[in-house]
């Protein structure tokens, strides 16, 4: 398999440095074990300062995961806590739920974890720590059946909620080592996985099938949000360099939207109803009044690329995360 770190190829800016931490937790594995292998630690004003690489809602509760293992709790948006029990250091790269109390979180080293009371603890189900292929996006459609993707078009797929796993094939051709970024259902109940180079995985089985969607985008896809537009399921994809595609057909087609922004973006969000929401590089917030159809540019954070967004609770507005944690309400 190629190197992660020698062959990145196009993939975000933001996840490169996710990548690039684990370079010193490798060099510290002499003597000691793998180093993501050891509990994640308290860390000081966590919120604050963590590398923080995707968020999730659960009964209300926020969820956020990141470097070392970190995985910050929030009941109102506003006071953030560390877990009470994390088993790895390794770099968390996603988290998902389906239920108030039932989630799991993924990331470096194959790392998937599950919790079963809200994101308080966390148990290890998998690791395959020393390798470079991190799981980047996991799903689950219930307590049993997920599916995990990453680098090299890795996907995974279990239906012992998380236990065991196996390998899935998306595609035999040229898009069979696509690195894959985030998996989305649509309001329609079909699977999509937003991937390199444009190229969208369609299944309306559940994942036993894939179909290979060229999405005329020539950039990659790092994230997208799928909802209901007057009766049409409705997908909003965002990538590489500012660009947008939109899909009004359960994902079967896509036309490109004009973001107003050249600034690669990482993750897009629904905020309620046709309201969207869009964060990148450069502190870079977009939303969208109408579904996605339009987008303007509401402020730029600074620096810090944002790496995930989401409703806030109890009011309006969205929430950031970013590489330095958690971003004040501007």
């Amino acid at each position: 398999m190629p190197s992660t770190f020698n062959n990145l190829r196009v993939f975000p800016a933001a996840l490169c440095l996710l990548l690039a931490s684990a370079g010193p937790l490798a060099a510290e594995a002499a003597g000691s074990g793998w180093p993501a292998s050891r509990p994640a630690q308290p860390r000081r004003q966590a919120a604050a300062t963590a590398m923080l690489a995707a968020v999730s809602t659960t009964g209300g509760r926020i969820v956020a995961v990141g470097d070392h293992g970190v995985i910050l709790l929030s009941d109102d948006g506003k006071q953030y806590r560390q877990a009470r029990s994390v088993p790895t250091r390794a770099m968390l790269t996603s988290v998902a739920f389906i239920d108030r109390n039932t989630g799991w979180a993924a990331g470096h080293d194959g790392v998937v974890l599950k919790t079963v009371d809200g994101g308080e603890h966390w148990k290890l189900l998998r690791q395959q720590y020393g390798q470079e292929q991190p799981i980047l996006s996991i799903w689950f459609a219930d307590a049993d059946r997920g599916l995990a993707v990453g680098l090299f078009g890795m996907a995974l797929s279990t239906s012992d909620g998380g236990v065991t796993w196996t390998e899935v094939k998306l595609s035999n051709g040229d898009a069979a080592d696509r690195h894959l970024y985030r998996i989305v259902a649509t309001a329609g109940g079909t699977l999509l996985i937003m991937a390199e180079a444009g190229t969208v995985f369609r299944s309306e089985d559940g994942g036993k099938h894939w179909d290979v969607i060229d999405s005329g985008e020539k950039g990659s896809l790092w994230s997208a949000t799928a909802f209901t537009d007057n009766g049409a399921s409705t997908v909003v994809a965002v990538g590489m360099r500012g660009h947008v595609i939109r899909s009004a057909d359960d994902g079967k087609s896509w036309q490109a939207v004009a973001s107003g922004t050249t600034q690669s973006l990482t993750d897009i969000a629904q905020l309620s109803g046709r309201e969207l929401a869009a964060g990148g590089m450069g502190g870079t917030v977009l939303r969208s009044n109408d579904g996605g159809r339009h987008f303007t540019l509401e402020h730029s954070t600074g620096d810090e690329p944002i790496t995930a967004l989401l409703k806030a609770p109890h009011g309006q507005g969205v929430l950031l995360f970013s590489m330095a944690g958690v971003v004040p309400a501007p």
